[in-house]
């Protein structure tokens, strides 16, 4: 059965990972009251980071009644006009239009705040948020490091805000059944959790020059906390993925999904036993890429291991899915993806030990994922994804990626809230915030 919030509440209170966080507060804890709303409300919504994900996710909750897009907020001025007239072509209003996120958090008019920004930029403005009495809806990873993921939570529970973090797995009909057939014993004792995911743009883009900053981006802006660089167009829209300062590579950006239907399965709330990983950067020369293009991690958890793989670049996998899951039972695999799961059950004696299913089919959830944020605005009530399974699986991907840049087993250790002596792993927990921004303080 799923956990309750407030047993993952109290686990995470007593998990080192969200303690020793002191520095100083940047934002204003200003908020306002969590007021139920009823269904006749409508909810004003705004977009920062408008150009892929998050323009989506907003045509989505614009999908649902109620609910209007007030104002976007992006650093380039090209992607503002363009989404400006997008959302003015699907609701016949022109929302205002912000270049700083900031300005967002001074309007009370706006109710929540859907944030899809690169990785590094989820954190300041998901807390500005919560400070300023907004309910949120969050790309997935949560964040680009373990701290942050950290804060987040506790702000989220400081200030009572409804938050979903866009791992809509967690919405789909066909996955919650395949969680139900695991969970019942459907399978058998569960031993293993293979997961992988390979895709093309892994590798990144083909390398180029660095060149002046286009015309209307504000790459200061975009830059933010992370450390001052030049500006490249290969690390820069959608590429920012496969740069260590603004993403974690496929591991990340995928297995953030795909890891989160393994700890869905087996309800688990906890960090790994241990984590160690093996892989690199061995191919495509050719492309501009931080991120490893191989990777192998295993995580040991209590009574089972979960192991995940990626090789960029490459679009086949097992069971003929470029991504997907494989839970491994005694009487049985269940495998899933997107597309629907299938089971492929044991023999004894020529007997199955329980009966096969055909393939089934699923869809993707991303607007049901949206409905239901929307729907608890209103209920108060936690989604899908709440705050702390977006901050679980996070770490868990962060933990993989540090294992393999440390290459180092890791532990973490709850009375010390880092990696024991390791000192190259501890200092990738939190990153080092550039001047003006400060690492947020709850």
């Amino acid at each position: 059965m799923p956990t309750s919030r407030r047993k993952f509440i109290g686990q995470l209170a007593g998990s080192s990972l969200v303690s020793g966080l002191i520095v100083p507060e940047t934002v204003a804890a200003s908020f306002a009251p969590a007021n139920k709303k009823s269904a006749a409300d409508k909810i004003n919504i705004a977009l920062i980071g408008c150009k892929g994900m998050g323009f989506y996710d907003l045509e989505n909750a614009l999908k649902q009644p109620g609910v209007e897009c007030v104002a976007l907020c992006d650093i380039d001025d090209e992607v503002l006009t363009k989404r400006t007239a997008d959302v003015q072509r699907i609701q016949g209003k022109v929302p205002v239009t912000y270049k700083d996120f900031r300005k967002v958090m001074d309007d009370k008019a706006i109710d929540a705040v859907i944030i899809g920004t690169p990785d590094h930029w989820h954190c300041l403005p998901f807390i500005a948020a919560c400070q300023a009495g907004k309910d949120v809806y969050v790309e997935k990873p949560l964040a680009n490091s373990i701290a942050e993921c950290d804060q987040m939570v506790k702000a989220t529970r400081k200030y009572n805000r409804v938050v979903q973090v866009g791992q809509q797995q967690r919405s789909g009909p066909h996955w919650k059944k395949a969680m139900e057939i695991i969970q019942s014993g459907g399978i058998g004792q569960l031993r293993r959790i293979n997961v992988w995911g390979n895709f093309n743009y892994g590798i990144g883009q083909p390398k180029v020059p660095d060149s002046p900053v286009p015309k209307g981006v504000d790459f200061d802006m975009w830059l933010g906390p992370a450390p001052q660089r030049s500006f490249n167009s290969a690390r820069f829209h959608g590429s920012w993925r496969m740069f260590w300062d603004y993403g974690g590579g496929l591991v990340t950006d995928w297995g953030v999904h795909l890891l989160d239907m393994a700890l869905w399965a087996t309800n688990t709330t906890t960090l790994p036993l241990s984590v160690a990983a093996t892989g690199g950067n061995f191919a495509f020369a050719d492309h501009a890429h931080e991120t490893f293009d191989t990777m192998d991690a295993v995580f040991q958890m209590k009574d089972h291991v979960i192991r995940w793989e990626h090789n960029a670049g490459l679009q086949q996998g097992p069971y003929g899915r470029l991504y997907g899951l494989a839970f491994v039972g005694n009487d049985a695999t269940l495998v899933a993806d997107r597309g629907g799961y299938e089971l492929f059950p044991e023999s004894d004696n020529g007997k199955y030990k329980v009966p096969a299913i055909p393939k089934q089919s699923g869809s993707e959830s991303h607007e049901l994922h949206m409905k239901n944020f929307i729907e608890c605005i209103r209920s108060r009530k936690d989604p899908a994804c709440p705050i702390e399974a977006g901050r679980l699986v996070a770490a868990y991907a962060h933990m993989a990626n540090i294992a393999l840049r440390t290459k180092s087993s890791l532990v973490w250790d709850p009375n010390k809230n880092d990696f024991g002596n390791n000192a190259a792993a501890n200092a990738l927990i939190r990153p080092k915030y550039r001047s003006p921004w400060v690492f947020p303080a709850i």
